[in-house]
């Protein structure tokens, strides 16, 4: 029976009311989990859970604002209801761009019931478990585990050739395309796809891999989100998703990457983009870390190289030749990129296969626990990061990681976007030679248009040297 046909809608204009069931997740949500959402409708929990809800319902927008978002659909509400049959989502004022005659997309209704299920999973999990305050170290990786685990998206078994794909939301056609190519040539090798989700290189990948799939009859091609609360209510999911995970913060979904892909292409992007491969430099950089394989590709089209010469120059000055043995760029070669993807996740089978370890979770890769406690941007928390080199390079990668943290936090989300309206840029300290490099690597973003996708970029940070 098509369960959909039981769901409820109601026209309004551009906006439509509508009760909806789950089809495939969340059937299993408990009662004392489904009140906890019920009685919780001034709670942190209840609003961040609306945002997500949201920005789902308006996926493929191309709007980064997320309080523009919430504007437009100031009186979207979203309630959850226990049925004898399951939970129930009754939808009101919702984006009719969500529906098809009357009927909610099957995607965005799968999507929904993700946000719900990780929202609602990860209230439960963090409050009531004594290992996080024992032994955090160990509970963060336990619980991006879990969360993975809990979405159905680890399977067991021979190597799924996951390949993470990272680079901005807002780039240039040339270089959109460019990841289509690039996606492309994966999916003919049977890679299947991880993203942020959201859209520009996110989406691009995945849009070039569904093609390859179709091409070698490969049905089951997988194209997983991985995002967070405060990113996906200005970066809501692109329509090709077709599994969505939402982790707690930015540090967790970071470290999902990392444990759960088996390689990582980088296009370019802006400041997030900078921000990845800084945490992945630190991770692999780490003493513990020297000998564990993980591809990292670092590519673009030929008429945006530059993108990737400055980025090397900023590391090569920062963090020195052994970041950057870690990385290997390639230009415009879509078929070089995606054999040297393969070459590497050969190598990485072998490593886990020799080492006992498994194939859907990378457990012997150390991520100490300042790469995964959360950093939360403030004028104050952002002036206290004093970034120089008289510290080894892993660390300086950590602290440089939460400088474009913050700059990434005051451009697209709405609690940064706000405290930057109401106290001005954030000031970000330094070595002045790093500071010097720091200023112009962000002068060159904006310069590229890379630091927002509509309206004129004002800077949310100011370098103090």
């Amino acid at each position: 029976m098509d369960t959909q046909s039981h769901d409820q809608t109601f026209a309004n204009v551009d906006k439509l009311s509508a009760g909806i069931w789950p089809e495939k997740s969340l059937e299993l949500l408990s009662p004392l989990e489904t009140q906890e959402l019920m009685n919780a409708t001034d709670t942190e929990l209840y609003q961040s859970f609306r945002r997500c809800a949201l920005a789902v319902l308006n996926s493929g927008s191309m709007i980064d604002d997320a309080r523009e978002i919430l504007r437009i659909y100031h009186d979207f509400d979203i309630q959850v209801s226990q049925q004898s049959r399951g939970v129930k989502l009754e939808l009101i004022n919702a984006p009719a761009s969500a529906f098809v005659d009357g009927m909610i997309i099957r995607g965005i209704k799968h999507h929904l019931f993700s946000v719900l299920r990780d929202i609602v999973y990860v209230h439960a999990l963090m409050n009531q478990e004594p290992a996080f305050k024992a032994n955090p170290n160990l509970a963060n990786t336990d619980l991006v585990f879990r969360l993975l685990r809990n979405a159905n998206v680890l399977q067991s078994g021979e190597i799924q050739k996951l390949v993470v794909c990272w680079g901005g939301h807002s780039i240039s056609r040339h270089e959109y395309d460019y990841t289509k190519q690039i996606g492309y040539t994966l999916g003919l090798r049977g890679c299947s796809i991880i993203t942020g989700c959201g859209p520009g290189a996110m989406k691009g990948p995945m849009k070039g891999a569904t093609i390859a799939h179709a091409k070698q009859h490969h049905p089951n091609g997988r194209y997983i989100g991985l995002t967070e609360p405060g990113i996906v209510a200005s970066e809501p999911p692109n329509p090709i998703v077709n599994e969505l995970v939402i982790l707690p913060d930015i540090e967790k979904r970071l470290e999902a990457f990392v444990r759960f892909g088996h390689a990582i292409v980088v296009f370019p992007g802006g400041v997030g983009t900078a921000e990845e491969v800084l945490y992945l430099l630190g991770l692999l950089m780490h003493p513990d870390n020297q000998h564990i394989p993980l591809p990292v590709i670092l590519t673009a089209p030929e008429k945006s190289k530059n993108y990737w010469g400055a980025i090397i120059q900023f590391l090569q000055a920062t963090l020195g030749d052994k970041a950057i043995d870690k990385l290997k760029v390639i230009v415009d070669e879509p078929d070089a990129v995606a054999r040297a993807v393969n070459a590497g996740i050969k190598e990485v089978e072998n490593y886990r296969r020799d080492n006992k370890d498994a194939f859907y979770f990378n457990w012997q890769l150390k991520v100490p626990l300042e790469f995964q406690k959360p950093f939360h941007p403030t004028h104050a928390s952002m002036a206290k990061l004093q970034i120089h080199k008289n510290q080894p390079a892993h660390q300086l990668a950590a602290d440089l990681r939460r400088a474009f943290s913050g700059i990434v936090a005051g451009n697209v989300k709405a609690d940064g976007v706000s405290a930057i309206e109401q106290h001005g840029p954030f000031e970000i300290h330094g070595d002045p030679e790093i500071m010097a490099l720091l200023d112009q690597l962000l002068q060159d973003f904006v310069a590229q248009g890379r630091m927002k996708m509509t309206g004129v970029y004002k800077p949310c940070y100011k370098i103090v040297k």
